[in-house]
């Protein structure tokens, strides 16, 4: 046994045999130590037994390594610590293909599987998310304290006052651009001035509530996920959960409740400016407002100003209620909120839609 100086600090050292394919660990396994046992490994060198008896010291970079010989079916390792074994003991878990990265299988049903899958888990979500909703508004009907009525008002404010522009300028150019298209072939037969009629019931009908909710859904639903899903990455929610604060009631209800009582508002603000934009171009062909007025009244009736209301509402409970979904849905990572903000426009889009056609047969069986 070499008790020099030399000797001592040689054993601290990392040594390799390649003849017997024996290496025999230093005393140290770190980041700093690690890198030349890490290129003998990778340099495809045999290495059939392993002497950690030395090694005193280990951090994440040696655990990583020793995980790694762990998975040769060749390697025998031995004198490793019971301290460095226990901590090496929790990563048994982790299957020897994730260091190997096998290829998956892109076949076109594992796709068709993958994609199924993520459905019937969002439908659920979904479905989870409406009863918890459920249960949390008639909570905060039966007592209104419950409510954070300031917090409402000031997203409402966001929500609906500041979208009065936008939602405005798209309804009143979509009137004039129906009334110049609308205007020519009629004029053909002589009836050009039913322009009124077309215009105004459709957008009354259908074109101002979906027109109004896709503005909200790229406005207001995209910012109630980026604000929820940054508190998600934040850790915000779980804090809230600790302290007793339920987030359903505490983030969601204000927002929905927002969303239900500005859509309406907007719905009949972009109706009002479509007509004027319907207006302004039958007048500029030279029809007296008088005259486009009493067409108007003769052609639109209580019910379908009170079929657009009516979408409206349920559009935006929609739209706001989507936006907070994708928000608690939010992962980890840095490109988890960008994720989240993008999948609460495109299903907030998709759902208005898809209702609109559900509202439009209920209603032609009514006959309304």
């Amino acid at each position: 046994m070499d008790l020099s100086r030399e000797g001592i600090e040689k054993s601290k050292r990392m040594d390799f045999n390649q003849k017997t394919g024996c290496l025999k660990l230093g005393e140290r396994l770190d980041a700093a130590e690690v890198a030349k046992p890490w290129a003998l490994l990778s340099g495809g060198k045999p290495i059939r037994q392993v002497d950690a008896t030395a090694v005193k010291t280990c951090d994440g970079a040696g655990l990583a390594f020793l995980w790694s010989l762990r998975q040769e079916k060749d390697t025998a390792m031995e004198g490793l610590r019971p301290e460095i074994a226990a901590r090496l003991k929790r990563f048994e878990h982790l299957p020897k293909e994730a260091a190997e990265s096998p290829e998956r299988d892109d076949s076109f049903l594992v796709h068709i599987g993958r994609a199924t899958t993520q459905i019937l888990r969002d439908t659920r979500s979904q479905i989870t998310f409406i009863g918890d909703f459920t249960v949390t508004a008639l909570a905060c009907l039966a007592k209104p304290s419950l409510v954070r009525w300031g917090d409402m008002w000031v997203i409402a404010q966001r929500a609906g006052v500041d979208a009065l522009v936008v939602a405005g300028m798209v309804s009143f150019l979509t009137g004039m651009i129906m009334a110049f298209q609308a205007a020519v072939p009629l004029r053909q037969f002589g009836v050009d001035i039913f322009v009124v009629n077309l215009v105004a019931l459709a957008l009354l009908r259908e074109l101002g509530p979906i027109m109004t909710a896709v503005v909200l859904a790229g406005r207001s639903g995209s910012a109630f996920a980026a604000e929820i899903g940054t508190m998600k990455v934040n850790e915000e929610i779980d804090a809230l959960v600790t302290m007793g604060i339920d987030p359903m009631r505490f983030l969601v209800v204000p927002r929905v409740l927002a969303g239900f009582l500005v859509t309406p508002v907007l719905t009949i603000y972009a109706n009002a400016l479509g007509v004027a934009g319907g207006f302004l171009v039958m007048m500029s062909l030279g029809f007296p407002f008088m005259a486009l007025w009493n067409q108007l009244v003769s052609a639109v009736g209580v019910s379908d100003v009170m079929t657009g209301i009516i979408k409206s509402l349920v559009f935006g409970v929609l739209v706001a209620g989507v936006g907070c979904l994708r928000g608690l849905q939010t992962g980890t990572g840095a490109s988890a909120v960008g994720i989240s903000t993008t999948r609460a426009v495109v299903s907030g889009i998709f759902l208005i839609v898809t209702v609109d056609a559900v509202f439009a047969a209920i209603f032609y069986a009514l006959k309304w």
